[in-house]
């Protein structure tokens, strides 16, 4: 089972990354949303803001997210990593329902690029 410190990383290694993207993938990840991913399993919630084509956390809660964020993700720790690994196809797992992911009309098809 994933550790908190490992999830925590693996947020920081997809911001990395999404900063390297180019063409419509920087384009989508230069949005600006409260985000919030629930590890479920942990039973904790990475807060933060998806600003400037990366991810910030600014705090890390125990159980479910207290404010609704713009972009809601929710999984087990080991698919934060497999995902952020590329183990794991994001389309595959939120299909299955080992992901979930939550947010507005709009800002799903921005993020459609992204995963």
């Amino acid at each position: 089972m994933a550790t908190i410190e490992e999830c925590r990383a693996a947020l920081g290694r997809l911001s990395d990354s999404m900063q390297r993207t180019e063409g419509d993938v920087r384009a989508a990840a230069a949005m600006d949303r409260s985000v919030s991913c629930h590890v479920t399993d942990l039973d904790v919630t990475f807060a933060g803001r998806l600003t400037g084509g990366r991810i910030e956390v600014h705090d890390t809660l125990e159980g479910a997210p207290r404010e609704q964020a713009q972009v809601r993700l929710a999984m087990k720790g080991d698919d934060l990593l497999a995902l952020v690994d590329g183990e794991l196809h994001f389309a595959r797992a939120w299909g299955s329902g080992r992901v979930r992911l939550e947010a507005g009309l709009r800002d799903l098809l921005h993020l459609r690029k992204l995963l």
